[in-house]
């Protein structure tokens, strides 16, 4: 495989006509090597328009759409940012590069280990991947100025929403299968949140948070 040709046509055929234009995202998306991140049974399919198996019975996300949620959540360098669900890392690379701190929570102690040996291996030294059930964030380093689910929620739980500065910006997948839309939440004042709803799509479940029953009376 030409990779570097699979990277481009990732880039320009995928990721662009998605809506994701700012230049310096597209930048960043051929600077981190995403088959640094894929396991190798599958690093065949890292260009791929699919998610990839992860080990634990996870998933990376597609790459158009962790390219529209980075775009969307438009970091900035002063930033600190709490990502929820690590998988292996390389949302979490992403985020770093543009973030002055990226603590990213896995809940399966298998990408754990996973996520921490690639960042390193990436040279991400901003960035610490901690073993917890981000479902209820990380209330120890709040108030964060971004927060990243990587998987979906059927909604974002408050204690989440409490976790970020006035100003600051969550990204999500929310809803419940077959229905989940992408979506950036901003807290506009302590009481107050604007939503924004990007795409629709499909993501595995955040591990660790209650799902809504499915009986009705």
């Amino acid at each position: 495989m030409d990779l570097e040709k699979a990277r481009f046509n990732m880039i320009e055929q995928q990721i662009r006509p998605w809506d994701v234009l700012d230049q310096e995202i597209l930048d960043l998306l051929a600077v981190v090597k995403r088959e640094q991140f894929v396991p190798q049974a599958y690093r065949s399919l890292t260009f791929v328009d699919m998610e990839i198996p992860l080990p634990a019975g996870q998933n990376m996300l597609a790459p158009r759409v962790e390219a529209r949620l980075l775009q969307d959540l438009n970091v900035r360098k002063y930033e600190n940012v709490l990502e929820i669900g690590a998988g292996s890392g390389y949302m979490a690379a992403l985020l770093a590069n543009r973030a002055r701190h990226v603590l990213s929570m896995e809940i399966e102690p298998e990408l754990v280990a996973l996520a921490r040996q690639n960042l390193t291996a990436a040279g991400a030294s901003n960035v610490e991947v901690i073993e917890g059930n981000g479902a209820e964030g990380w209330p120890a380093a709040i108030p964060y100025d971004v927060i990243c689910i990587s998987a979906s929620v059927p909604e974002i739980p408050q204690s989440i929403l409490g976790q970020i500065k006035v100003g600051g910006r969550i990204a999500a997948i929310v809803g419940t299968a077959p229905v989940m839309e992408a979506r950036i939440v901003t807290r506009v004042s302590e009481t107050e949140y604007q939503s924004v709803n990007l795409f629709e799509t499909l993501a595995k479940p955040l591990q660790g948070i209650a799902q809504p029953s499915r009986f009705k009376f």
